[in-house]
């Protein structure tokens, strides 16, 4: 579930869309330290909302795209912490499916590719190859990469991004066959430029639509502004970090994906709320504004991942990394480990309201342990 520089709201207007000033009030009524926290802290906190998930769901779930984005971050966790529970959950959970994909290799749907991500974090860690492990998303993908020329419209909304981009990019490094990647920049460039006619992306904002349905012209806000969903943009931004970590800087496109990325944070940073969050509509801060982990903490993952690689200017970027997360700490993390004010899954700012401290979801825990993982980096 991705920039140029980010336009001036001059520009902006002239094109049609235009992002809302910074709000002038805390929403929480919070105002979040603008410095990443110690390392430890963060890694104290990611265990306590790793260990409250894992002790809650005995069984660890489906193989479908909002788990399997559980898995990605829990994942990301064990490469930090080498805490073997953690891996042990996640193999327990990818022998339940049998390494297999929801729909079977034959499906397209980039949402059932998604597992394909944590199926190959697992075939990483084998000191003996097991292909068995990666054989099923790698013939998926295979299959569309070859007939990626003729077809490449699958990804028709901006969650696909997050969901299937990453495993097209690192079978690509791992079988050394570009064509893994030629295929996914197919994909992703229909999905940015053509989809619905003009593409998805906003070129005016720097942020994108979630298909064409909310496009200009089409649905609006109560309130009359465009509808730029704050976790569909963290579906692009995620997509981005994690497709940038895995692909050389030899390959074309690269360039063109950290131009768009550092635009859609550029953007971002402008809409920040002082509390830490980011609204739910991000052109519209009078639609539902209360707080709302899962976004904010995809855009966390992506902006702590481009300060620590250089996409971005740490000087700019860092603290407002670091407010969001410490939003989510002091706010949404109960003492216990449990995640609140996590979006239920949907397709708007409405789907899944009222968003409230007791509000849950697999997907929002693993965006909330891909950011903490970045954090950790950053901090001291």
């Amino acid at each position: 579930m991705e920039r140029r520089q980010f336009l001036t709201t001059g520009a902006a207007l002239a094109a049609g869309t235009a992002l809302p000033a910074r709000p002038a009030a805390a929403a929480t009524g919070r105002v979040p330290d603008h410095r990443p926290p110690a390392r430890a802290a963060t890694v104290a906190v990611l265990r306590r909302v790793a260990d409250h998930w894992i002790g809650a769901h005995p069984d660890p779930g489906d193989n479908q795209w909002a788990c399997a984005t559980f898995f990605s971050g829990l994942m990301a966790l064990h490469a930090l912490t080498r805490e073997p529970r953690y891996l042990a959950y996640a193999r327990g959970w990818a022998e339940k499916h049998g390494y297999g994909l929801h729909n079977g290799v034959a499906t397209r749907h980039a949402d059932d590719h998604c597992a394909g991500q944590v199926y190959l974090d697992l075939y990483a860690l084998d000191p003996v190859p097991d292909q068995a492990k990666v054989a099923a998303i790698e013939e998926s993908l295979r299959r569309m990469a070859e007939t990626a020329a003729q077809r490449h419209d699958d990804w028709w909304w901006d969650d696909a991004l997050h969901m299937a981009m990453p495993p097209f990019a690192r079978l690509g490094a791992l079988r050394d066959d570009r064509s893994y990647w030629d295929a996914m920049h197919a994909l992703y460039t229909h999905t940015k430029s053509a989809e619905g006619g003009p593409g998805l992306y906003d070129r005016a904002t720097g942020l994108w639509y979630r298909d064409k349905r909310f496009l200009p012209g089409g649905i609006a806000s109560p309130n009359g502004k465009p509808v730029l969903w704050s976790r569909g943009n963290g579906w692009v931004a995620g997509a981005h970090a994690k497709v940038l970590a895995a692909l050389p800087d030899t390959f074309a496109p690269v360039a063109g994906y950290r131009r768009t990325f550092a635009g859609q944070l550029a953007a971002l940073r402008t809409v920040q709320r002082p509390d830490g969050f980011w609204n739910v509509n991000l052109a519209d801060p009078g639609q539902l504004p209360g707080p709302e982990t899962s976004g904010t903490a995809f855009f966390t993952f992506g902006m702590a991942y481009a300060v620590r690689t250089g996409v971005v200017p740490a000087g700019l970027y860092r603290s407002v990394a670091a407010r969001a997360w410490n939003a989510m700490v002091t706010t949404a993390v109960h003492p216990d480990g449990f995640l609140g004010y996590v979006q239920k899954a949907g397709d708007r700012p409405e789907s899944g309201q009222p968003v409230t401290y007791d509000s849950t979801a697999d997907f929002g825990v693993g965006g909330f342990l891909l950011a903490g993982t970045e954090m950790a980096a950053l901090g001291g």
